[in-house]
């Protein structure tokens, strides 16, 4: 992990438009935030498009960074509402069905434990494979920790659909895994 220290003089640097600093500062931080993209899009093509363009936000916005020091917090945000954004311009129509009614799921199985027997790429591969709504909504969900009125908020559909975007997502992974023969009693 790099000091904070370095880390506060990267952003700096990179408001001041020091290319070194912009560099370092890239590649610290492209590996963990193309991952993010690779979560969120459908391609490893479509993944980079959106890497590109967030990372361009991020120079073009950094001069607003008011805290240096929150910078990972500040740049996750930019790459996951870039993804978003690029989800919203790509959307086929139907992808979120706009439904107040949250289906019934089966809670007492926890999907982590399940997700504990796979390797990393494994689960990326998954989550991948997830329908677009599906996939936009359990990640902004359980992995970047936002609520339903916020995922509803960002991507223009009620908190019931976000919801039953969240179900639909866990019961097609459940089925996926039950085909692989990945069981929550393993």
């Amino acid at each position: 992990m790099i000091a904070r220290e370095v880390l506060v003089k990267w952003v700096k640097g990179c408001q001041n438009g020091d290319e070194k600093a912009q560099s370092a500062f890239y590649n610290h931080y492209k590996k963990r935030l193309m991952g993010i993209c690779l979560r969120y899009a459908r391609t490893t093509f479509e993944a980079e498009d959106i890497f590109q363009e967030a990372f361009i936000k991020v120079f073009q916005k950094m001069g607003e960074l008011k805290q240096p020091e929150a910078v990972h917090y500040w740049i996750k945000s930019v790459v996951v509402r870039t993804a978003i954004d690029h989800y919203r311009k790509n959307k086929s129509s139907g992808l979120l069905a706009d439904t107040d009614q949250p289906e019934l799921m089966q809670d007492d199985i926890d999907p982590f434990n399940i997700l504990d027997q796979l390797e990393n790429e494994e689960i990326l591969a998954l989550i991948s494979a997830l329908p677009d709504g599906y996939r936009v909504v359990i990640n902004l969900y359980l992995i970047d920790g936002y609520e339903h009125h916020e995922i509803a908020e960002l991507l223009g559909i009620s908190i019931g659909t976000s919801k039953s975007q969240l179900s639909r997502a866990k019961r097609f992974l459940r089925n996926i895994l039950h085909e692989k023969g990945v069981t929550a009693y393993e």
